[in-house]
């Protein structure tokens, strides 16, 4: 029988994990990700380095740029028209 080549990095012998991602990472993750323009490749690699829990603190505070961004134009068109 042939060994099953399918074994994650984190599996095979001598690997190492790759290191945790810093927040800039993170927040850079998430933003590419709202834009949908992340290549499937670099999402892999993140997947293993990004936790959970920064990505969703990353994308709250993305998610909350965006409201207060919205906010601050609709209040400026609505001022000045």
């Amino acid at each position: 029988m042939k060994p099953d080549d399918s074994q994650t990095p984190s599996e095979g012998p001598g690997s190492e994990s790759p290191p945790p991602a810093n927040f800039l990472k993170v927040l850079g993750a998430v933003f590419s990700s709202f834009f949908g323009v992340r290549k499937r490749s670099a999402g892999e690699r993140d997947e293993v380095s990004i936790k959970l829990h920064h990505v969703i603190i990353a994308g709250l505070l993305g998610a909350a740029m965006l409201v207060a961004a919205v906010a601050t134009l609709v209040a400026f068109i609505t001022r000045h028209a």
